[in-house]
């Protein structure tokens, strides 16, 4: 067993391991948010962790590379576990696909927040007898030194190993009022210090005096601890939430590329934070394992408004940033991101304006935390745009609202070879449908047949019907739905490949 390789010591709450040790650690990617801060690029039903803010990576994609490549000498990694909920599990399946990475999805069946979700892997991560270091991190930051990420865990994985709570800290680099910190207490070893204490965001003045005492690290949100070291804080600490979450996954079944906690037992699981729930109460308690943290230089960021990408990308002359097809004249400190159309932008100084094809933001640099209030008055007008994109994405492909009216809707749908829409029927319309690529093999009624390019067909309201593409390239539709009422939750399946019945 690997641990027969490792030699340790504990001093003092802390752990000086040898250098001849090999820590077996597994990554485990908490990709459960639903990420409203970055809207309208980032919505509940396609949140921020599955874009490409930085580049053509999803942040999702970026941080499971992440955990690729460290120093076999010093730790072995185990294949990632991905905790993600049922709206996203098939797109981070395909965008792990993409990354040509296999991992593990346990998929939750209801939002409980951080804690919880690192329950269930943990539990999870145990089955087999196993017990490695969970290397616990937030499926949505940006880090732009992947060797000094992995140096740091490599340290703190080697103390988390003799029963340490580790978590990794950012020294600040300006006041910063939209973080939690971290208090950091006295050396215990090279670059590992003792945790005094968590702070929740603080004030400008308060968190200028945190960077001013050199005693506050930013609260990155990472944690690295063994399996069982977790589970028995949270049964002490939490003992409702590990009850639940042990029996989720004791009764919880694979289906397919996925784990699927019980629902019913999961459901019992109260909803916290990994901070308030474990790592806040750690000091003070000698029968709980003690908290040190491990300084993180590697250009973190939580990319949690719109501000702080545009402090993690390069930027002009000017000090702008442009995505997409974007003109600056006269500008100055703005970030300009554009998904289709044309944004100019003349003469401005710190704004943002992001365009997406429903929605357009400006917003002025210093007031994008305020983002949230906006969605959550376009939820509160009950607006599509605070959740869904015109472009959905589905497990057999996307479709694209082009245009709607009164008792219409056009849709572009794609479907991806070998994949198929489930057998189903709407009460309150009709689809016409037109082949502009690729072939199509139609189910209606007790007929089934193939349309080719410029052929049509027409699914008259209320009968059964599927559509599958048994080519070897995308099949492109246009539907053209006509009736009542247009909306999504009109469909009744009776067959789905993807288990959505």
């Amino acid at each position: 067993m690997i641990a027969e390789q490792i030699n340790l010591t504990v001093n003092d709450g802390g752990a000086a391991v040898s250098d001849v040790c090999v820590v077996p650690i597994i990554p485990v990617v908490l990709a459960g948010g639903s990420g409203t801060r970055l809207w309208p690029v980032s919505r509940e039903h396609f949140p921020k962790q599955l874009i490409g803010v930085l580049g053509t990576d999803s942040l999702l994609q970026a941080t499971v590379r992440r955990t690729q490549g460290f120093d076999a000498a010093r730790v072995t990694v185990a294949q990632p576990l991905i905790v993600c909920g049922e709206e996203h599990r098939f797109v981070t399946s395909e965008q792990l696909r993409e990354s040509g990475i296999d991992a593990r999805i346990v998929v939750e069946p209801w939002r409980r927040d951080t804690a919880p979700a690192l329950t269930l892997a943990a539990a999870v991560a145990i089955t087999g007898g196993a017990d490695p270091v969970i290397v616990a991190m937030p499926s949505d930051h940006a880090i732009l030194d992947t060797p000094a990420f992995q140096r740091a865990v490599e340290v703190a994985a080697r103390h988390a190993w003799a029963g340490a709570v580790a978590t990794l800290g950012v020294p600040p680099t300006r006041p910063e009022t939209g973080f939690g910190y971290i208090k950091v207490g006295a050396s215990l070893a090279p670059n590992v210090h003792g945790i005094d204490g968590f702070v929740e965001k603080p004030d400008a003045n308060l968190a200028q005096r945190y960077l001013a005492s050199g005693d506050y690290w930013w609260n990155s949100g990472m944690f690295i601890l063994r399996a069982s070291v977790w589970l028995n804080a949270v049964k002490r600490l939490q003992p409702g939430m590990y009850d639940a979450c042990m029996a989720a996954v004791a009764q919880g079944e694979v289906d397919g590329a996925f784990f699927r906690p019980c629902a019913a037992a999961f459901d019992r699981s109260p909803s916290d934070s990994i901070d308030y729930a474990v790592m806040e109460r750690l000091q003070g308690d000698d029968t709980l394992p003690r908290g040190v943290v491990v300084p993180l230089h590697a250009g973190w960021s939580d990319l949690g408004s719109w501000d702080a990408v545009w402090d993690a990308l390069e930027k002009d002359a000017d000090g702008n940033v442009a995505r997409g097809r974007v003109m600056f004249d006269g500008a100055r400190a703005s970030l300009a991101h554009s998904e289709g159309r044309l944004v100019a932008c003349l003469g401005v100084s710190n704004v943002v304006v992001i365009e997406t094809d429903d929605a357009v933001l400006v917003a002025d640099r210093s007031r994008v935390q305020d983002v949230k209030g906006v969605v959550d008055r376009i939820k509160a007008q009950r607006g599509l745009e605070a959740n869904t994109h015109r472009k959905v994405r589905r497990p057999w492909g996307y479709y694209d609202s082009i245009d709607h009216g009164d008792r219409f809707q056009v849709k572009r749908i794609v479907v991806q070879p070998g994949a198929r829409l489930s057998l189903q029927l709407h009460h309150h319309r009709a689809e016409h449908w037109v082949v502009v690529r690729g072939t199509a093999r139609v189910c209606r009624g007790d007929e089934t047949f193939l349309l080719s390019e410029n052929e049509s067909t027409f699914i008259p309201l209320g009968v059964r019907h599927s559509l599958e593409n048994p080519g070897k390239v995308p099949l492109e539709i246009i539907e053209v739905q006509s009736g009542g009422y247009l909306g999504e939750d009109d469909i009744i399946r009776f067959d789905d490949k993807y288990g959505r019945c």
